[in-house]
């Protein structure tokens, strides 16, 4: 097709909401920008401190750019600082190198610049290595300070993406893992699946920690990209922080209590052989449906979340409600099957109700109206003290409880008695 783009650029325009698209960019057109206004306000020749600044400040977000900018200016005016000093009291020996190294690091230690602790250290030998320390001390302040600028001034200009939607679509990878785990774990149950089987289930339960970790990283990234983020309004910023970190902890929840089925699981060998089935005829089938609607619950909330920092939550939270519904009804039918169970095999009353303990309190995690409560009573307690904020956030508070809440209340049991 004439005029189309190339496929490689295609693809690179498409990915403009990718971090690594975006630090590119950001931190080359930060540094060429920086070394052109140096050159242009200083009178160093080659103010190459200006680029390396932008470059080391320059962040996905604005809020981290900013953050690092401070903790960049600051490491190298108290390295300055202590070079200028050590210069006119002692001057540079072997001895004197050590002393500054040392009191260097203490300092960028003691005034928490994080990962500028050794730049306090390089700041202060790069001035002690010039004949003339004072006059190098103030060109690299101002090259500093105009690196960091430049680089906080691009990103308030051209905002970055605020990272909400990747952050969405993670939580929503996150439930889906979980579904699939879920499904098999219904299926094989149906299929004969042994106490042996289960401590597979178990160990890939146990992975999904890894999964938590890989996908908070998304999350943080978010919650940074929504702060000080001119295409984000700050209520609209909060919600959507709260919204994402509220999702993913309900899920790593889920994926523990997920575990501690899976070890209730592997705990029925017990009074078992090692080839005898877990569970068998009606029983079995049970379970895989009651497993199948707690993956589509899963799945369904970690949609619901995906969908609230974007749009199209109510088919979502319809889906959710409607696998709950299911999940209880088959819940309390295995725990009347499972009631005569326990008459055949009196011995393993105990983990039976472990079992159901389990499938409560995920089903419980997952539920609607308890979670429009607690996020209705977080944006009220976020909410500003001055009158005319605190109002509006309060109408954001009950909007989003309605848009939460259930149309038919869910409730969860325990135990064999089949409630």
């Amino acid at each position: 097709m004439p005029g189309a783009l190339p496929a490689p650029l295609a693809d690179l325009l498409r990915r403009t909401n990718d971090p690594i698209v975006v630090q590119t960019a950001r931190s080359t057109v930060a540094a060429v920008l920086s070394y052109a206004v140096a050159v242009r306000l200083l009178p160093n020749p080659a103010p190459l401190t200006a680029p390396l600044t932008a470059l080391l400040v320059v962040q996905v977000t604005l809020y981290t750019t900013v953050t690092t900018g401070i903790r960049r200016v600051v490491s190298v005016v108290a390295g300055v600082l202590i070079a200028v000093g050590f210069a006119e009291l002692i001057g540079l020996t072997w001895w004197s190198l050590g002393l500054i190294i040392l009191a260097s690091l203490v300092i960028g230690h003691f005034i928490r610049v994080d990962e500028f602790v050794a730049e306090v250290a390089i700041s202060a030998m790069l001035i002690l290595a010039v004949p003339a320390p004072s006059g190098e001390a103030l060109d690299r302040v101002l090259e500093t300070l105009v690196g960091a600028g430049v680089g906080v001034l691009l990103n308030v200009v051209v905002p970055p993406p605020a990272f909400v939607e990747p952050a969405g679509d993670a939580v929503r990878e996150l439930a889906e893992h979980m579904r699939a785990l879920m499904l098999r774990m219904g299926r094989q149950v149906r299929a004969g699946a042994t106490a042996g089987q289960a401590r597979s289930w178990l160990m890939d339960a146990r992975r999904l920690d890894n999964e938590v970790a890989r996908f908070d990283a998304s999350l943080r990234r978010a919650e940074e990209g929504t702060r000080l983020n001119p295409r984000v309004k700050p209520a609209e910023g909060a919600m959507a922080r709260l919204l994402l970190r509220s999702g993913l902890d309900t899920l790593e929840v889920s994926t523990v209590l997920l575990r501690t089925l899976c070890r209730s699981l592997t705990e029925l060998d017990r009074e078992r052989g090692a080839r005898e089935p877990l569970f068998t005829g009606e029983l079995a089938a049970g379970i895989d449906e009651l497993f199948a609607d707690m993956a589509d619950a899963v799945d369904s909330f970690g949609r619901l979340i995906a969908a609230q920092v974007t749009e199209g939550a109510d088919q979502a939270e319809a889906r959710l409600e409607d696998a709950l519904r299911r999940g209880r009804e088959e819940r309390d039918r295995i725990a009347v099957l499972l009631r005569a169970e326990t008459e055949r095999r009196w011995e393993s009353w105990d983990l039976y109700g472990a079992l159901l303990a389990d499938i409560d309190r995920l089903l419980d995690e997952l539920d609607l109206e308890k979670r429009s409560l607690w996020l209705s009573e977080q944006l009220i307690a976020a909410a500003p003290r001055p009158p005319t904020m605190s109002g509006r956030m309060r109408r954001q508070a009950r909007s989003a409880a309605a848009r939460l809440r259930p149309r038919s209340p869910g409730r969860t049991g325990s135990g064999l008695d089949g409630r």
